[in-house]
């Protein structure tokens, strides 16, 4: 590392790694609720098993997005974090938060709305844990010697990410009003402004790991942030079909819909052609593996799979089946879990010291999870396409038709399964690697 501030990171990547387990062991709760064996089912029911487990993805990726931020920042702006003192104090009360708002699931203390179930008076303690980390950042790019592209793009997907959070605190009486305001926050941020952090961040390591020249990296962001806003913004409109607003959205969600694979697109070209590109062969093929996978799969998950049920036509059919489970699950992971995987794997031997470049353990945590998490991806599209055609088909009843596609879930806890063992050799290896030293930072 260059900076000692930059050991704040790997506290958040170890919050990160610990929240990520919890969310795996939901997901099992969940699946295994649905083939019947519900030993857990009246402490922990599948609604609230649900509600901590979307809302831990979300927890452990922001983490993710902030470690990121906290060990690129410095060195794009070249110089140290303003303050590492209220960087930490950030850190703890996040964690704070996250763990007050689990427990409270648990008692039935949430808003209910799928999400952004996070209770009112958190939502707050939320905005000013943002706002400090905010500060932090921007003042230390303010400050610093240089301000690049990368940097920019970075920081101006954290800064939309914070201000978009803010529609989702708005009260409404009118449920038409509630859900139209509440996709502001969750399709603009998974399908906009967290585009351009991952963007961000694919740059720095594509930088990092390749050797090609910063221009040319930093040209193909321009591009990859114009398509994301003008695919993204009104590509929301796939989420207004039937919400009761007008019959505009069908249109404007339709065609812009269909341009949204277009911003993951380039995104994939763009790393592979900067891989190719490469002049020099880095040491470090772990964290290469994860940045170049995390562009193509995004764009499968993200980009192919989502246009296949967002057209109205198809999603007339598979809206609210577990089609959208296929889409969300592969495109969750391919565009925002592999790339906090791959900046963690990059970040961790230069802050500790430790290059163990070559790890068996490291490299098999990236096929198992992935092959897991393709095996779990078809199994949810296979289960969700029996699902539409038995129920909006063959207008058969919901819960004979879960009953029907019971044996798809195990199929998916066997894919899990593998998907965990991945994720767990991950872990492992992060705690392996040991805690940052002062020791490896660079003789400037």
């Amino acid at each position: 590392m260059k900076y000692k501030s930059q050991k704040v990171a790997y506290w958040f990547f170890a919050l990160c790694m610990l929240l990520f387990s919890l969310q795996i062991v939901y997901g099992f709760i969940m699946g295994f609720d649905r083939i019947g064996i519900q030993a857990l089912h009246d402490v922990i029911p599948f609604n609230v098993a649900r509600a901590v487990h979307t809302n831990l993805l979300v927890v452990w990726l922001l983490t993710g997005f902030m470690g990121a931020a906290y060990y690129i920042i410095p060195e794009e702006a070249q110089r140290e974090l303003i303050s590492v003192k209220w960087a930490y104090v950030q850190l703890i009360s996040l964690a704070v938060v996250g763990v007050v708002a689990i427990v409270g699931f648990h008692f039935n203390h949430w808003e209910g709305r799928k999400f952004l179930e996070i209770p009112r008076e958190l939502d707050f303690l939320v905005v000013i844990n943002v706002l400090l980390f905010l500060g932090l950042i921007l003042g230390t790019l303010y400050k610093g010697k240089r301000r690049t592209t990368t940097a920019l793009v970075l920081s101006m997907g954290l800064l939309f990410a914070a201000l978009l959070y803010l529609p989702g605190m708005i009260w409404f009486d009118s449920q038409v009003m509630d859900s139209f305001f509440r996709w502001w926050v969750v399709h603009l941020w998974v399908e906009g402004v967290w585009e351009l952090i991952m963007g961000g961040i694919l740059s720095y390591l594509l930088i990092k790991l390749t050797g090609v020249d910063r221009e040319v990296i930093e040209k193909w962001l321009y591009v990859i942030v114009g398509l994301t806003f003008l695919s993204g913004v009104l590509g929301t409109g796939h989420h207004y079909y039937y919400i009761g607003v007008n019959k505009i959205w069908l249109i404007v969600g339709g065609i812009f819909s269909a341009l949204e694979p277009l911003a993951f697109l380039a995104m994939a070209l763009f790393a592979v052609n900067m891989y190719r590109k490469g002049e020099k062969s880095h040491p470090n093929k772990i964290a290469l593996f994860w940045t170049i996978g995390s562009s193509i799969v995004s764009f499968v998950g993200a980009g192919l799979l989502g246009f296949a049920h967002t057209l109205p036509q198809t999603n007339l059919y598979t809206h609210g089946t577990l089609v959208t489970a296929m889409h969300g699950h592969y495109a969750f992971w391919g565009a925002y879990a592999m790339i906090v995987l791959a900046i963690i794997s990059y970040a961790l031997p230069n802050l500790t010291g430790r290059k163990r470049y070559q790890s068996a353990t490291g490299m098999a945590a990236f096929w198992l999870s992935n092959i897991g998490m393709l095996g779990m991806t078809v199994a949810f599209g296979v289960a969700g396409v029996v699902q539409v055609y038995l129920e909006r088909k063959m207008k058969m009843e919901f819960m004979v038709v879960q009953n029907e596609i019971s044996i798809h879930f195990v199929v998916l806890l066997i894919c899990a399964t593998m998907f965990a063992t991945g994720i767990g050799l991950f872990i492992f290896d992060f705690f392996k690697y040991g805690r940052p030293t002062d020791e490896a930072l660079e003789i400037k």
